[in-house]
């Protein structure tokens, strides 16, 4: 079951392009991360996404229960 929810907005996301350009970045121009306004805002995100996610799993797992009572 594919998990449609991102629980990693919090991280670089970088290509293999970007990540071959950093070989080469001695300053750190290519450092980029996601950022929130405050600390609070970013924990709010988080816990948000985690608490999607656990009602997503709940979901995935009523499904597949749904799915074994109909095949037995």
């Amino acid at each position: 079951m594919e998990k449609a929810i991102q629980t990693d907005f919090l991280f670089a996301q970088p290509s293999f392009a970007s990540g071959a350009a950093r070989v080469l970045d001695l300053l750190g121009v290519f450092d980029d991360y996601n950022r929130s306004e405050t600390p609070q805002e970013a924990d709010g995100k988080a816990i948000a996404a985690d608490w999607l996610v656990v009602g997503q799993d709940l979901c995935d797992a009523i499904q597949q229960q749904e799915e074994d009572s109909k095949a037995a």
